[in-house]
């Protein structure tokens, strides 16, 4: 199964609570304040790994939950820190922040819930007198504001994670709270309160995976992609007669002679209204975003009924009204099944109806053309990289 798109709920680990204790030792009857500190709560990481290809890890565990800090204790012995969470997804996976709050609720006389926020100078104080425990919190007018995060269809964009290794704070930790030896003056030497630990950092996101290939192969079902994928490469996509075979991205690596490496990812069929998501429009389209040539391949064989000329003006069509950069990338037109009698004369009415457009002939079934083809996508994808070498340097 395979998994690009999921929405997750991650919370790390809530601080400890500070301890309110005394010391009571043989020749020390009055040791004064010995409460130790909460331990910090634990953070939820995401981590970038080039050895997964999807998110069917999140899609078995969406709720991602640090450990909590462990609370203080008598002797000035502090709690232990929280283990941090780390989960690895994906190269290419993009986080979005769908929902959050940062804010708690207590109830007051009327039985209403108002809203505070436990920030870092504001954290509430329990105390203890005479057995008793309450919670001491204060009410401002910052802390009754109750701060939303607006969000769009996807919510609000917190990193995009592409190289391998790197790394993400989803959730940070609450801090510990402090024992009762931190508050401990000369005015009050014996403090009975102490710190509640800060709660951690949670909310909703959604993780979206986009697909890193150095070439994308874009074409109408049944144009022969998962064929040109299977001939160029060790993939083995499913091939069929019928349209639809892929259902899912799959990406092969093509290796050359000098150990050079290019991986091409091939994708499901694009279908006209594709940018409207019809079909399987967007699962395809996000995942030739990243991609640095878009290789259009053609059946100019026209197997399906429709006419190569057509296909090619409704592909650019669709690229360009799902996101007008794609038509910008470089791009190679390739046409396939020219193994069948009526290619060659479909190959020339192209020429005519779309002058000015070079197109490489190939027969992927039949390993034809394809050596001319592997070095043409070498050398577009290599002028890619590095023109986009010069664009970041300047």
């Amino acid at each position: 199964m395979f998994i690009d798109e999921i929405r997750i709920f991650a919370r790390a680990g809530h601080g400890g609570k500070g301890c309110v204790a005394f010391l009571r030792e043989t020749f020390r009857p009055k040791g004064g304040p010995s409460g130790g500190n909460g331990g910090r709560g634990g953070d939820v990481i995401l981590q970038a790994d080039h050895d997964l290809n999807n998110l069917i890890g999140q899609y078995y565990q969406p709720r991602l939950l640090a450990e909590n800090g462990d609370n203080g204790m008598g002797k000035g012995m502090d709690g232990h820190a929280g283990k941090d969470l780390v989960v690895k997804v994906p190269c290419g996976t993009l986080i979005w922040r769908v929902a959050s709050t940062e804010t708690a609720g207590v109830a007051d006389q009327q039985g209403e819930t108002k809203p505070f926020k436990l920030a870092t100078g504001q954290r509430p104080m329990f105390r203890y007198a005479g057995g008793e425990r309450a919670v001491e919190i204060s009410l401002d007018a910052e802390a009754n504001s109750l701060s939303a995060v607006g969000t769009h269809e996807r919510g609000e964009l917190v990193a995009d994670l592409i190289g391998h290794g790197q790394q993400l704070v989803l959730c940070k930790g609450g801090r510990g709270g402090l024992g009762n030896r931190n508050f401990a003056t000369a005015a009050r030497q014996a403090p009975r309160f102490a710190q509640p630990g800060e709660p951690g950092a949670e909310g909703d996101f959604l993780l979206e995976l986009r697909i890193i290939a150095e070439v994308g192969l874009v074409g109408y079902p049944n144009a022969g992609k998962s064929t040109l994928l299977a001939a160029i490469s060790k993939a083995r996509p499913k091939i069929a007669r019928y349209p639809f075979t892929t259902l899912q991205p799959q990406v092969g690596i093509v290796e050359f002679p000098d150990w050079g490496r290019l991986t091409v990812c091939d994708v499901p069929g694009l279908i006209e209204g594709a940018h409207k998501n019809v079909g399987l429009g967007h699962a395809f389209l996000r995942h030739i975003q990243r991609c640095k040539v878009l290789v259009l391949l053609l059946d100019m064989a026209g197997t399906d009924g429709r006419q190569p000329w057509d296909d090619y003006r409704n592909l650019l069509n669709e690229l360009g009204l799902f996101d007008p950069a794609l038509l910008e990338r470089p791009r190679l037109v390739v046409a396939n099944k020219m193994d069948e009698p009526v290619t060659e004369q479909n190959l020339k009415k192209f020429k005519r109806k779309v002058p000015r457009t070079p197109v490489l002939p190939i027969a992927a079934a039949f390993d034809e053309g394809l050596e001319k083809f592997k070095k043409t996508i070498r050398e577009a994808a290599e002028g890619a990289a590095a023109e986009q070498d010069r664009e970041t340097s300047s």
